[in-house]
């Protein structure tokens, strides 16, 4: 029969790696639960922190709004705010700024906005048009993406003067992102994927990721059952990146064998610890002054290639 585990109630969720059939409110209730504990155990959270939450406008972004606005409610002393970065995507950047204004507006929490145009001259859509001109460059969007949308995000929140960025990466995130540093032998990245947040530079902003337990599909459901506004629409260069490649990897595997996303998480979790940054090897880039690891960071190595 198809009943509840935790209530007896009809069950609506059935999840896989442990084996439980959840009714609507008890799903909820998981899901926010383990969120608290990965707060909790990792201790993600001081009772009076002010709190950067990176709302793209996306499932995710908006279920942990969601999420950790029901949490600090309970915790006067804090201090939510909410960091959109625009990165200027035709048709999708409009839907993801919508989406955050109506939640920000709902919720009641600061919004504070920034964009690729005002931070780096340009939008991700005229960088990717200008990088395409040239031949020597083989990179795709979401490798000038990812690198760029980091540097804006960090920097949007240290002038904000925010104790910590809070993303919503979820445990399909966590995941890919371990198996990918691993299959590029990056050491550095894999390093910074440390559940407990850490100051390793005075310019750099702890990130937090609350959602790093909960799978992909469980934060769709979230948004779902809770009817929370977001931008459904994928985003237009995701396909091309290599991630992807990882992702349809990864769930494979866990439809053969569920649990191994949890299995890769707890074995990195257990690891981490032994896995080190430099602190002395982490300078101020020379051309915009933020830290980087090298003498120029990535982003304004990035942006020199395609410079006219």
């Amino acid at each position: 029969m198809n009943l509840c585990k935790k209530c007896s109630k009809n069950a609506v969720v059935f999840l896989p790696y442990s084996g439980e059939k959840l009714c609507r409110k008890c799903f909820l209730g998981s899901v926010e639960k383990r969120v608290q504990k990965a707060i909790s155990q990792s201790k993600l959270l001081k009772r009076s922190d002010s709190i950067g939450i990176a709302l793209s406008g996306g499932k995710d972004s908006v279920t942990l709004l969601h999420i950790l606005h029901k949490i600090e409610s309970n915790f006067p002393e804090s201090k939510l705010s909410i960091i959109h970065i625009d990165e200027g995507i035709s048709q999708y950047s409009e839907k993801n700024l919508k989406a955050v204004k109506e939640n920000a507006s709902e919720f009641d929490v600061p919004l504070i906005l920034a964009s690729y145009r005002k931070i780096y001259g340009k939008t991700l859509d005229e960088i990717i048009k200008h990088a395409e001109k040239n031949e020597n460059i083989r990179l795709g969007a979401c490798s000038y993406c990812g690198v760029l949308r980091r540097k804006a995000l960090n920097k949007t929140a240290y002038e904000a003067n925010v104790d910590c960025i809070a993303t919503a990466h979820n445990l399909d995130d966590e995941t890919q992102t371990i198996i990918l540093n691993l299959l590029r032998g990056d050491l550095n990245r894999l390093a910074r994927n440390n559940p407990t947040p850490r100051k390793i530079h005075p310019k750099l902003v702890p990130r937090i990721k609350p959602l790093r337990t909960i799978p992909e599909k469980e934060t769709t459901l979230y948004a779902f059952y809770k009817n929370l506004k977001h931008n459904s629409k994928p985003c237009p260069y995701a396909p091309e990146a290599y991630r992807d490649d990882i992702r349809i990897f990864l769930n494979q595997i866990e439809r053969k064998r569920p649990g191994t996303k949890y299995n890769i998480l707890r074995l990195y979790d257990k690891l981490s610890p032994q896995i080190t940054i430099n602190k002395n090897s982490i300078q101020e880039c020379s051309i915009c002054g933020t830290p980087s690891v090298e003498g120029t960071c990535k982003s304004c190595q990035l942006l020199e290639k395609i410079a006219p």
